[in-house]
């Protein structure tokens, strides 16, 4: 697996890159506030172990740090977007101003790898997490799976993706996103009928536990998409939405 580096980012974006062959998925991966990519890759490990031949991206915030010291990462970093005076009232705004770049940096990757939409997961921690599952609220079909990390919506999604399932990841003892925000997430993308799964970790607080990445790579791996289920039994005929297959 050949790993290269972005040095026009000052942060140490990286690729994981298959060892040989086109890359037939495409994982880009989104640290959390005040993070850099390194604080991903254990993630980015566990997804090359089960899928060889993906192309596995983690770029930088495209923004400096400019929070109090910490951040998400324990030090400074990058962001998506200012998290200075955020509140339930600007956050909306603040993600959809910092979504163009960042979708336009996902096309011009599936457009790179010759990859569609589909073959596309965007997986996302915190700050990254709000990113991903906003970015596909936005442009419904941007990529094929979300597992969105001790994350949130920026604001109640009003509709569903329908061409993106995704897998809400959550630690129980999280204070800095508490899990109920995830709770929520998941009843109301159930009430839009979209296709989400939710999985919670007891003992865990805000970070990129082993444990949910180990449950996010099954969900990858036995997953089935409910459009998918549609599709062969018939509109009028679903399994429960996130439905796994064993």
């Amino acid at each position: 697996m050949s790993v290269s580096s972005d040095s026009s980012q000052a942060t140490d974006a990286f690729e994981l890159l298959p060892d040989e062959g086109d890359a037939r998925q495409l994982f880009i991966l989104l640290h959390g506030v005040g993070g850099t990519p390194a604080n991903m890759r254990p993630l980015a490990e566990a997804v090359r172990a089960s899928f060889p031949q993906a192309a596995i991206l983690a770029p930088a915030g495209f923004e400096p740090y400019d929070g109090a010291r910490g951040g998400d990462a324990g030090q400074g970093g990058r962001q998506w977007f200012s998290v200075k005076g955020v509140d339930e009232a600007n956050r909306p705004e603040r993600v959809l101003k910092a979504l163009p770049p960042l979708v336009e940096y996902i096309r011009a990757n599936q457009a790179r790898f010759h990859l569609l939409q589909s073959d596309t997961a965007l997986a996302g921690f915190s700050q990254g997490a709000i990113m991903a599952l906003e970015a596909v609220v936005a442009h419904d079909g941007l990529a094929g799976r979300v597992l969105a990390f001790s994350g949130r919506y920026a604001s109640v999604p009003q509709w569903a993706p329908q061409y993106t399932t995704i897998h809400l990841l959550h630690g129980a003892g999280d204070s800095v996103m508490p899990v109920a925000l995830a709770e929520q997430a998941q009843a109301r993308l159930n009430e839009l009928h979209g296709d989400s799964t939710i999985d919670v970790a007891t003992r865990v607080g805000h970070e990129l536990h082993p444990a949910l990445i180990e449950r996010a790579i099954v969900r990858l791996q036995t997953c089935v998409p409910l459009r998918s289920w549609e599709a062969a039994l018939g509109l009028n005929q679903h399994p429960p939405s996130g439905a796994v297959i064993h």
